[in-house]
């Protein structure tokens, strides 16, 4: 008895907890599509905090399976966080939520007729196999972007967020898949429960501890001036290091290097990276590595494609001239910028001559 009311109380403690952070998320930032995310992710997070148990059998109340299907469906959902939270250019596509409603239906399936059909631990291991290929996804997706990404509170946070919610998923559904058919006990759900209670209350803690605007930014960086931000007059230092990063940019194109890094980019101006990284962010106002490299390659397309005598020249030489490596990032980030495409830039150009 003592058992049942302890997880109980953590149970009741994990979804109180989430349901203030969806609802602070949508309140502050609703307009954003990765606060959005974090709201839904928190919502699927509750479902799972009620529905929840270490080792099922093929009896499972009607009520519970539509929470455990939300609860597995939530994994789509945060990939996608992980991707909105991380790429401030991301964007929702329609297959997104296809994967979404297939991975749901099919654990849905699992409760009402697979695992009750006899197949118990077929259902099991294939959902959180499926669990554990979207847990990958999103720590790839953060590996691979964490070198980009030039806000240092977020860089931090998001990382801690990512690597304690991974982790969690990840033992419990190589637990649920090691114990699958048998019902572990009272003491393990208890356990579960309140290690739960406690990862939901340090993310938590962890989010009110960064400024909101850093993780979850209210405009959108698809295409911030090159235009630098004009530092304090005290900040002499800063300034000569800014105006050396922008003769570097101008003067000898270094974004036109493959596979350029800010790494790179120190080593050139003598300093350390996180130092180049504030300075990128802070005083030019960006938010990705990558997005201040394209805006410099994207001023340098638009001035070839303006260029009458450059008319007869493929716009794919002009892309990869510029420094980007294929047609399709250069056609996406440039139509971020300017609105259009650059086939229909140069024809406008053409026509206002």
């Amino acid at each position: 008895m003592l058992l049942t009311n302890v997880e109980l109380a953590f149970r009741a403690a994990s979804v109180a907890l989430l349901l203030v952070l969806a609802a602070s998320l949508l309140s502050d930032f609703r307009n954003v599509l990765a606060a959005r995310l974090g709201a839904a992710f928190a919502l699927g997070s509750a479902a799972h905090a009620v529905s929840y148990s270490v080792g099922v059998t093929s009896l499972i109340p009607a009520w519970h399976a539509p929470l455990i299907a939300l609860s597995t469906g939530n994994i789509v959902v945060f990939w996608l966080f992980t991707r909105a939270l991380f790429d401030d250019a991301f964007h929702l596509r329609w297959w997104h939520g296809l994967v979404w409603a297939l991975v749901t239906a099919f654990s849905f399936a699992g409760c009402v007729w697979i695992a009750p059909g006899g197949n118990v631990r077929f259902s099991i291991t294939m959902v959180n196999l499926i669990v554990l290929g979207f847990i990958a996804l999103a720590i790839g997706q953060t590996i691979a972007s964490w070198p980009v990404d030039l806000v240092e509170r977020r860089r931090r946070v998001r990382v801690f967020i990512v690597c304690a919610a991974a982790l969690y998923g990840g033992l419990n559904a190589v637990l649920q898949i090691a114990v699958a058919g048998h019902h572990v006990g009272d003491l393990a759900d208890t356990i579960n429960a309140g290690v739960l209670a406690c990862i939901v209350a340090a993310i938590a803690y962890a989010m009110m501890r960064v400024d909101g605007a850093d993780l979850f930014p209210i405009a959108s960086e698809a295409a911030p001036a090159v235009v630098f931000i004009q530092p304090a007059a005290d900040d002499a230092a800063d300034q000569r290091l800014i105006d050396a990063l922008m003769r570097l940019m101008a003067d000898e194109r270094i974004y036109r290097q493959e596979n350029i890094t800010i790494g790179v980019l120190a080593g050139r101006l003598k300093i350390p990276e996180y130092r180049l990284r504030r300075l990128i962010n802070q005083r030019l106002g960006y938010r990705n590595f990558n997005v201040f490299l394209n805006n410099h390659r994207i001023e340098e397309a638009k001035a070839a494609l303006a260029d009458p005598t450059q008319a007869e020249v493929p716009v794919i030489t002009i892309a990869m001239d510029a420094g980007f490596q294929s047609l399709g990032p250069f056609n996406r980030a440039f139509k971020a910028v300017t609105g259009v495409t650059p086939t229909e830039y140069r024809r406008l150009k053409v026509d206002a001559a």
